[in-house]
């Protein structure tokens, strides 16, 4: 949605670099830089002014003349101005104190409300709450059964009293959206559901008719919070649209829809700041679980190609499965092999966490790699655990073991070419190598040792240990070997003076030479 926008923000910050002091001309010309790179991602002009201005008073001010590097101080200003625009801080749903918590949905058509209730539901089931949907909006065809289709896919049930219209019969229906919504939260009181979800109607255009039945399931349900939801694709008319509801209906926060799409994103960074209500939430792909709470510094932080590593964390902790963590970090600490099934749940770890695209995304300077991060086919990860499960379990454990001819079979088996399962085979093997390396202390491969965690290679001129003589595969032969080195290490034991672990060569050895505490010389073979 921002990469125009981070890549323009991104240009003009490195032409900063390197300047130990900044003229009220590299200011202008900066300033000027992120105007036209606002304008051009479709944020409202009044925006685009109000920002610039802050910016440039600030950049022209002893934050930035004092400061070491003025280049990153200039990126700090701009990132906390950012913050300022999108909301400020974090606004989460104000709960209810008695009985259910009642949200209304309100918005234009086709920005994504039904939708985004099947969303909203599934993410607060997952926060211990127990939501209810009531379908309220009997205009658009089959809109009732789409959020019964949502809702069962999120596992909520469904308040729809009224079919609503159907694709044949396209007039208004006779039912009445004030009434069900007012049913829906007493049903919700019966049931015991402790939120409730109301979708109502929208519209292709703003029009008094759809403002008035809105204001009418305003005051008949009270609801705690109504959620403007906006599509951040429309542009420049986000915010004529987002003024007018927000008079029509007083909204209390927004959600932005259709986050993923390929638009200049404006409408984003517009909405907030003219209205003055948060933005709350952001959906941001078509399942169920990409819809996320709205942090505006993070956000920043995307749009500055300065990563966003917290929320990738949130979503390694919601998805990893810790007790396949657990067994990892053991099997780590008791250095047993990397194996193929080990490989394997990793990848299905990772893929749990959602889009690799979205998750490379979010690492800081993933700007200067989009082209490839673009580029890269999700589906090599299916390719991948098509290639495992095409082994045998003792392929798996061992693919040492995986010859010309258990290639070829396993390839045939998971539709892929020969040299797709001998490149798996090599990197793998390299992992292993790695792993084994890192459990045994070494340090990673190509890196000086850590201290207290031994070196990562010889150094130089430091001999080799001599290397343990192979055992032969004769039996006849190996069993004379073992006598011989038996005998060997029997003649080395008679060698050894008696008492030379404490410094003697011979004779008796009397413990009370030693001072020791009472009684202890009992511990030690040659006391009396």
């Amino acid at each position: 949605m921002f990469n125009s926008l981070s890549d323009r923000l991104t240009a003009t910050f490195k032409n900063l670099r390197g300047k130990g002091r900044l003229t009220e001309a590299d200011v202008d010309a900066t300033v000027r830089e992120i105007r036209r790179a606002l304008l051009d991602a479709d944020v409202a002009v009044p925006v685009v002014r109000e920002f610039t201005g802050r910016v440039r008073e600030r950049a022209l001010g002893a934050e930035v003349s004092a400061a070491l590097n003025p280049g990153q101080q200039i990126v700090k200003i701009v990132n906390e101005e950012l913050v300022e625009i999108l909301g400020g801080e974090t606004r989460r749903i104000r709960l209810a104190k008695t009985g259910p918590t009642i949200i209304m949905l309100a918005g234009l058509q086709g920005a994504g409300k039904t939708t985004l209730a099947g969303k909203l539901s599934k993410y607060l089931k997952a926060q211990g709450h127990s939501p209810m949907l009531v379908a309220c909006d009997l205009q658009r065809p089959n809109a009732v059964t789409q959020l019964q289709v949502v809702g069962q896919r999120a596992g909520v049930p469904v308040f729809a009293p009224h079919p609503g219209a159907t694709s044949t019969e396209l007039e208004h229906p006779a039912g009445d959206p004030v009434s069900v919504a007012r049913a829906g939260v007493e049903e919700a009181k019966r049931t015991l559901h402790d939120v409730v979800i109301v979708d109502t109607a929208g519209r292709t255009g703003v029009d008094a008719e759809m403002m008035e039945q809105a204001r009418q399931i305003r005051r008949a349900i009270v609801p705690n919070e109504v959620l403007f939801v906006v599509d951040a694709m429309i542009g420049q008319d986000a915010v004529n649209t987002a003024m007018a509801f927000d008079e029509g209906v007083n909204f209390t926060g927004i959600v932005l829809s259709k986050l993923d799409g390929d638009a200049r994103g404006g409408a984003a960074l517009s909405v907030s700041s003219v209205t003055g209500k948060p933005v709350m939430f952001a959906s941001t792909g078509e399942g169920l679980d990409d819809f996320e709470l709205f942090h505006p510094d993070r956000m920043a932080s995307r749009i500055l190609d300065l990563g966003d590593v917290l929320t990738l964390i949130e979503q390694a902790e919601k998805s990893w499965d810790k007790d396949e963590a657990a067994r990892m970090a053991k099997k780590f600490a008791d250095q047993e092999d990397f194996t193929l099934d080990d490989f394997l749940a990793q990848m299905q770890q990772i893929r749990n966490m959602g889009s690799m695209k979205k998750m490379l995304m979010m690492m800081p300077g993933a700007q200067n790699i989009r082209q490839q991060l673009e580029q890269f086919d999700e589906r090599e990860i299916d390719r991948v655990e098509a290639i495992v499960r095409s082994m045998t379990p003792h392929e798996r454990v061992a693919p040492k073991i995986i010859n010309g001819s258990r290639r070829a079979r396993i390839a045939r088996g998971s539709g892929v070419h020969v040299s797709e399962v001998n490149g798996l085979l090599e990197r793998f093997a390299q992992a292993q190598k790695m792993m084994k390396k890192m459990a045994a202390g070494g340090g990673m491969p190509g890196m000086p040792g850590m201290p207290g965690m031994g070196g990562g290679g010889a150094r130089k001129g430091a001999k080799s240990a001599p290397k343990k003589k192979a055992r032969s595969g004769n039996p006849a032969k190996a069993a004379q070997e073992l006598k011989d080195a038996q005998a060997r290490r029997a003649e080395g034991a008679k060698a050894l003076p008696t008492g030379a672990a404490f410094g003697q060569q011979g004779g008796d050895f009397d413990p009370s030479q030693l001072n020791l505490p009472k009684g202890f010389d009992k511990f030690l073979g040659g006391g009396k």
